[in-house]
């Protein structure tokens, strides 16, 4: 039990940067859609898209193969895999920018917004150096060192975000009341680009602030030990591309799948927006991923198969625990959530649940993860999210045409269903692992029933509705205190 209370605490100090950060640069989705018209923004979710895509490709697989080979039994120096590790990602993510800023003009045809290249290398410019501090910031988390990571990354958040605010809302007053004061580089054409300007600058702040890790190891680079880590994390990437493409592939193929253009791109931003709403589920897991990585291989390295196996079981059992408690939460607070959003993007909410749903599927397939990771097996997963991204492309493509960004939410939800099951089936065989499936199943459908229950009170008072909904939250913490408190009664 100490293990898993050492992964929680872990868990919640990236969490300060993970979930307030992710908080904060939710809270610019409001000016974004106020701002901005729906087809504008749809450029924005577009591009986007594609940067998380280029993200992954340029990482491909290192960080966990860092984590994996700093504690493999065979390698004692970990500040040789580190080093290796940064030589080859830095290497990778120049010849990535400067072959993407050379293709920027073609690239910006492609994305429909050829009358500004410079999206595209700013872009490049971030995704580089986003790519290469990717390590310096898995080393920091291998040092056991949350608070600076927790701090670099909201300084790295704050930044973004108060350039966001400068050239999307001071910039524009200025230019009317002013504009000799910031004509010398404000253009106010240049719309959603002040978007990745800011991005770009804050990449580059971050790369500087990193410094002090970037150097921390005297350099020894072997090319046996990247040749190995590069077979260990091949597979890792090919997840990562199959696992990436299903959170993305919608929103790169719905603009080829709606004739219209420009309906393309405004349906596009009223399912980009949306889906932020969900991203409260997301920011969980991703907080919760940065460690349970090192915590699985630590688990694997120290424990014997009981309390390892025991640990694992509680990790699950706590992350679908919390999990739905952020489902009840923003389902039953949505009525205030959705102002978030310009009223204009309101037709989109359907897609909420449906998508919090799938990610809630996607943070049990990654706690099962563990299974093929500390067993080296890591194809596994590249099978895993290649049935995936079948389901999600056929569904896409199916259903896309007909019923619009409605079949890009049930597609992700078909898809992490299909990858979590598939993954616990042949898990059993080849790494059991005793998971709580009865209490995890109550959990669920408990969670489901006071959703269904919230739905059947609801008077369109908010002020009867909120408190009734707080008392039904207040319903399932009891079910899960209950349940808990037993147990450990009972073990």
């Amino acid at each position: 039990m100490a293990g898993v209370k050492s992964l929680f605490k872990d868990t919640a100090i990236y969490g300060v940067s993970s979930i307030v950060g992710r908080f904060l640069n939710w809270c610019l989705v409001p000016i974004y859609t106020y701002c901005f018209a729906a087809a504008e923004y749809g450029v924005v979710t577009n591009i986007y898209a594609y940067v998380a895509l280029a993200l992954i490709i340029l990482t491909y697989g290192m960080e966990t193969g860092f984590f994996r080979f700093a504690n493999h039994e065979r390698w004692s120096n970990p500040g040789q895999v580190y080093t290796t590790t940064l030589t080859s990602i830095g290497a990778s993510s120049i010849i990535f920018i400067v072959a993407a800023c050379f293709l920027s003009p073609q690239i910006a045809s492609a994305l429909d917004c050829a009358a500004h290249p410079s999206f595209i290398w700013m872009m490049a410019i971030a995704v580089g150096v986003d790519a290469y501090t990717s390590i310096p910031f898995a080393y920091l988390r291998y040092r056991k060192r949350p608070i600076r990571f927790a701090t670099l990354k909201l300084i790295n958040i704050g930044l973004n975000i108060g350039l966001n605010l400068f050239f999307i809302l001071l910039c524009p007053v200025l230019w009317q009341k002013a504009p000799h004061t910031i004509a010398w580089f404000y253009d106010p054409s240049f719309g959603i680009g002040y978007i990745f300007l800011a991005n770009m600058i804050s990449s580059l702040a971050m790369l500087m602030l990193l410094t002090p890790e970037i150097i921390a190891e005297g350099y020894s680079f072997c090319g046996r030990l990247l040749r190995e880590m590069i077979v260990y994390s091949f597979p890792l990437l090919i997840i990562g591309i199959a696992g990436i493409m299903n959170q993305t592939i919608d929103k790169i193929l719905y603009p080829m799948l709606i004739a219209d253009k420009n309906e393309a791109m405004t349906g596009l931003g009223i399912y980009g927006a949306n889906y932020k709403i969900a991203i409260v589920m997301v920011m969980f897991i991703q907080a919760f991923r940065f460690a349970y990585e090192p915590f699985i291989f630590a688990q694997n390295r120290e424990n014997t198969g009981s309390d390892k196996n025991k640990a694992y079981r509680d990790a699950m059992n706590w992350f679908v625990i919390f999990a739905l408690f952020i489902f009840l939460g923003v389902m039953y607070f949505l009525p205030v959530l959705k102002y978030f959003i310009s009223p204009l993007y309101f037709e989109g909410l359907k897609v909420v649940p449906v998508i919090m749903l799938a990610e809630l599927f996607f943070g049990i397939f990654f706690n099962l993860s563990l299974w093929y990771k500390i067993t080296d097996r890591t194809i596994w997963g590249t099978w895993f999210s290649l049935l995936g991204l079948a389901v999600t492309l056929a569904l896409n493509i199916a259903f896309v045409p007909r019923y619009g960004y409605m079949a890009c939410a049930w597609a992700a939800f078909c898809c992490y269903g299909v990858m979590m099951i598939a993954s616990y089936v042949i898990g059993r065989f080849k790494h059991p692992v005793k998971y709580d499936i009865g209490r995890i199943a109550c959990y669920f459908a408990a969670a489901m029933a006071l959703w269904g229950v919230s739905a059947l009170i609801t008077t369109g008072n908010n002020l009867i509705d909120f408190p009734a909904r707080v008392l039904l939250l207040a319903v399932y913490a009891g079910i899960v205190y209950v349940a808990e408190f037993r147990r450990r009664h009972t073990t």
